[in-house]
């Protein structure tokens, strides 16, 4: 055992870091996602337990996987419907009773699979990235909805959906055949890409959560590797790497976040604007280019350019009128507005702002405020931006962006 250190801390960071590594070691051999998971929560409430009264075992994660597995066969034992399972979950135990709980274990890595069955057809494209995310992020139910902009009740409701669907089909945890790989991977990208984005602009109250962004990464790495010729999971790849590269400059000395323009061009990470952008030309060559591939050559583009003022604005705002054309969606016209302000003037971008549709989503959405704020201030309207910008702040959940919005408003508001 390891001395006492603070449970509920390193449970927290064990949940976060290992969730997804040992849920689906677990699934792969109970056979049952929902089984899976209960019995891992079962274990994480006796860790909370033990752990403050016997110390922590050397080997967290082994430990909790040894568990979580004798409260399987605890659930099966008493569905009596189950024996098949009870005898093989019997069988392992035996195998591994003499082993002490803080042994070493190989925990075999079956991250991929779980994808693949977390996005099978028979669910929702909604409901396959929610549960994917819950799987292989170990995100709550309210960061789930946070990344949909749904409320967290719904988000519960449809999880639990989801988990249902799969124990009643039978879905087996599994690769699919090679003949139905190339179908499945488009929502298993997406899945990707929401990981990605709910590490680099956290729901949670953080600005960034480097591990789901490595998390993000590094599935994207292991698709590359098992899709050589798919152009959008090269693409999916290179924007992630493009977007992360900037990630340390995010933030200036005093913590507060540092937009495009104020940021140290100096601190990006020129090893993954080289590996990104190399992806990206590579993905463009191998045909019409996706949504993924897209994204990233707009972001090439700033990795590239010598400076904030230097930026072919003019290119970044084509290609954003190319992605809204394959991926209709608010949120790229209101990028494609910033774009196009700096491109042809802060009128030009509101104009294009003031097209959109904005429902409770949007209207909810903090980026849209934050966008019109900032063009309304380039015009001269004072008051109309300090009321966006209050919005924006209201809507604000890290504290890096509201401390950078209300500078912004302060500096608007001042005498």
């Amino acid at each position: 055992m390891l001395p006492p250190v603070e449970v509920p801390t390193l449970v927290t960071r064990l949940i976060r870091e290992d969730w997804g590594r040992i849920l689906s070691s677990l699934v792969s051999s109970i056979g049952d996602y929902g089984l899976a998971e209960d019995s891992l929560q079962d274990a994480v409430v006796s860790a909370l337990e033990e752990w403050p009264r016997k110390g922590v075992p050397r080997h967290p994660d082994a430990w909790m996987i040894t568990v979580a597995r004798r409260k399987a066969l605890d659930r099966i034992r008493r569905n009596q419907t189950a024996m098949r399972k009870s005898g093989e979950l019997t069988l392992w135990l035996e195998q591994h009773r003499n082993d002490p709980e803080d042994r070493p274990m190989m925990i075999p890595d079956h991250r991929l699979e779980m994808i693949y069955t977390c996005c099978h057809p028979a669910l929702e494209e909604k409901s396959r990235v929610a549960l994917t995310l819950r799987a292989l992020g170990g995100l709550t139910t309210a960061e789930i909805a946070g990344a949909f902009l749904d409320k967290t009740e719904t988000m519960a409701a449809r999880l639990t959906r989801a988990k249902k669907k799969l124990r009643a089909a039978g879905i087996a945890f599994k690769l699919p055949e090679p003949e139905d790989l190339h179908d499945r991977t488009d929502a298993v990208l997406r899945v990707i890409y929401l990981i990605f984005t709910e590490g680099h602009w956290s729901s949670d109250g953080q600005m960034s959560r480097t591990d789901l962004v490595n998390e993000a990464i590094r599935l994207g790495r292991i698709l590359t590797g098992l899709l050589p010729d798919h152009a959008e999971a090269k693409g999916l790849l290179a924007l992630m790497l493009l977007g992360d590269s900037r990630r340390l400059a995010r933030k200036g000395d005093d913590g507060a976040f540092l937009p495009l323009e104020a940021q140290n061009r100096a601190r990006w990470d020129r090893a993954k604007i080289r590996e990104g952008g190399a992806l990206v030309e590579t993905a463009l060559s191998m045909g019409p280019a996706g949504p993924y591939a897209i994204q990233a050559a707009i972001s090439a583009l700033h990795a590239n350019a010598a400076s904030f003022t230097a930026t072919d604005w003019p290119q970044i705002v084509a290609l954003y009128e190319v992605l809204a054309q394959r991926q209709p969606n608010p949120i790229v016209r209101i990028n494609q507005a910033a774009a196009l302000s700096y491109a042809k003037g802060p009128q030009a971008g509101l104009s294009l702002l003031d097209t959109l549709c904005v429902d409770d989503k949007l209207n909810g959405y903090q980026p849209y405020h934050a966008c019109r704020a900032d063009l309304l201030a380039r015009l001269g309207r004072r008051q109309d931006a300090a009321a966006s910008y209050r919005t924006a702040i209201s809507l604000a959940v890290a504290p890096e962006d509201k401390a950078f919005l209300s500078n912004r408003l302060r500096a608007l508001t001042a005498p």
